[in-house]
């Protein structure tokens, strides 16, 4: 079993958004959708909803189970910092350079989504979000946007959403009022993000609570489709897809951490920063360890394989470690500084099939 990359040029979240504003596909290439970009155009993201996962649970989902369309990839790694900030920059990570979830900067590790680290906390003001992505989101156009309330001022937002006119929500309900609001008002683009689906497979995995949430969810697809004006496109995708990795904690063997100068990404991405000198010696130890479970790469074949873009900006690599580790297997590699409120049953990051393909399908109301 190979890793599957993601298809860079060919059909990846990295193209999603010049085609949502009516650009020309980068390279010709041609989405499972076809985008009307002489009507109102909706982009539901709905975070955590891979396309294996959506599949199998078709019965539950009656409604995105009569879109059109077919699978993308997402990016690597299949994680929501990076997805999301693709989706909305149109760039690959190594152009935007939000590389993961936990990302070195200088001799820290930020925490990008919650913009902090371990060592100074808030990270806003040490590590400017514009300076860490640089590019325009939405190419520069304005675009509006429904986003939950509390994500407006956060680091992660101010990275890869600003310049968006933000409307916040509170609930699913002001989530379908607000979009269907701002396209009544004449917005041509709305850009709509929806969390629930993966917050309940982080903590619950994808068993009775997964089905729940996604019966749910397509409830409130199909009351937008109702709401909405006709003729308004709704294009629906996601940042990546899960993997159930219920007791799947896995420490780092320990000769393999004797040879690790610190650690980043995340439970199904993780990056060995090497100690001076030890970067042959920290690959050899980690494929000895941890080959029957996990795929092992150096930077320089993940680099060589164009695994974040065929460009990489110089600074972009600074931030990636020298030996990755991605498992095949239901389980994440733990780190003690990788912690939160609970243990996470559900997990992404790494490039199985069930983390790396995604939705894009649509309707037309």
């Amino acid at each position: 079993m190979d890793p599957i990359q993601p298809a860079y040029g060919r059909g990846c979240l990295s193209e999603l958004l010049p085609t949502v504003l009516g650009y020309e596909p980068t390279g010709g290439v041609a989405l499972p959708v076809a985008v009307d970009a002489a009507a109102p155009r909706v982009l539901l993201v709905l975070d955590g909803l891979g396309w294996d996962q959506l599949q199998d649970r078709l019965g539950v989902a009656p409604t995105l189970a009569s879109c059109v369309g077919g699978p993308i990839t997402t990016v690597a790694p299949s994680t929501t910092a990076a997805a999301l900030t693709s989706i909305t920059t149109g760039l690959t990570p190594g152009e935007h350079g939000v590389v993961g979830y936990r990302m070195r900067v200088g001799d820290e590790v930020l925490n990008t989504l919650r913009w902090r680290t371990d060592r100074h906390g808030d990270a806003r003001k040490t590590i400017p979000p514009e300076l860490v992505q640089p590019y325009d989101p939405f190419m520069g156009e304005r675009v509006a946007l429904v986003s939950k309330a509390e994500f407006q001022r956060s680091g992660f937002s101010k990275a890869h959403l600003r310049g968006a006119q933000f409307t916040g929500y509170r609930t699913p309900a002001l989530l379908v009022h607000e979009t269907v609001r701002l396209v009544e008002e004449g917005e041509p683009v709305v850009y709509a993000y929806y969390d629930g689906i993966d917050k309940v497979a982080h903590e619950y995995g994808l068993g009775s609570e997964y089905d729940a949430e996604l019966r749910f969810v397509d409830q409130l697809v199909a009351a937008m489709l109702d709401a909405l004006p006709t003729g308004t496109q709704v294009i629906v995708t996601a940042d990546h897809g899960q993997v159930d990795c219920r007791n799947g904690s896995v420490l780092i063997d320990d000769q393999v951490m004797a040879l690790t100068g610190g650690l980043s990404g995340e439970g199904r991405f993780r990056w060995l920063h090497a100690k001076s000198g030890a970067t042959a010696s920290l690959l050899e130890a980690a494929t000895e360890a941890h080959s029957h479970h996990a795929w092992i790469r150096s930077l320089e074949q993940i680099l060589d394989e164009h695994w974040f873009g065929p460009s990489v900006r110089s600074e972009v690599k600074e931030s990636l470690g020298d030996v990755a580790l991605l498992p095949f297997e239901p389980i994440a590699f733990t780190d003690p500084k990788d912690t939160g409120p609970f243990e996470l049953i559900g997990r992404h990051g790494s490039l199985t099939a069930a983390e790396m393909l995604v939705p894009l399908i649509g309707i037309v109301c």
